[in-house]
């Protein structure tokens, strides 16, 4: 099987089974999702969306987080990893797109990764789920998956560089659903350490499985 055909076979099959794939953060407009998103690096999604609907009652605009103390932030997300740290880079990223932005999220990659709190994989995120861009975040359930089922070469050793191969292969238009797909299917069909092969979809195009069974 070339690359291109396993690449062809498992979009197929997510357009298929799972043609609405979403975030599962919940969030109401591009600052939502960029604080939802920031907290959730290292933690679940379930407990960020039970974080966040007081966090936004209290904060409901990147001017009232801005103005915030980041003691106060803290005692609002002090259940998700890295509380300390999270609130300081959730006050400093609203005090910079006030400063710099107008209060306003930006779409491009390189500006959002100029805030506080915000790598790669995060600038993706938002690039992809808010402005539609062909954008690619990998994140841990993205690089297991990827590798495992042979979209990316056991030799991509870094996000980055699976980043690159998956953009390589998979359409334009069919970035930004495929980045939720994968991490989908790494949350719940092909866990990290008891992947569900004989329930997945995707058996026939996966090299995991291949070598495996």
């Amino acid at each position: 099987m070339t690359v291109k055909e396993r690449f062809k076979g498992v979009i197929e099959v997510f357009k298929k089974y799972h043609p609405d794939a979403s975030t599962e953060l919940a969030y109401g407009s591009p600052y939502e999702l960029l604080v939802a998103v920031i907290l959730s690096a290292q933690c679940t999604d379930v407990r960020i969306n039970k974080v966040t609907p007081a966090l936004f009652q209290r904060y409901p605009s990147v001017q009232d987080l801005a103005a915030a103390n980041v003691d106060e932030v803290f005692s609002f997300i002090k259940s998700v990893s890295y509380p300390n740290n999270k609130a300081k880079h959730l006050v400093g990223m609203a005090k910079m797109l006030v400063a710099d932005f107008n209060n306003l999220v930006p779409s491009d990659i390189d500006e959002l990764q100029k805030l506080p709190g915000v790598g790669r994989k995060t600038a993706n995120v938002i690039a992809s789920v808010v402005f539609n861009k062909p954008a690619m975040a990998v994140d841990t359930h993205v690089f297991r998956v990827s590798r495992r089922l042979g979209l990316a070469s056991v030799r991509a050793k870094t996000p980055l560089m699976v980043e690159r191969q998956l953009m390589k292969y998979i359409p334009k238009d069919d970035l930004a659903k495929a980045h939720h797909w994968l991490i989908l299917h790494g949350r719940y069909v092909c866990k990290a350490r008891k992947p569900q092969c004989k329930d997945c979809r995707l058996a026939a195009y996966c090299k995991y499985f291949d070598q495996n069974s």
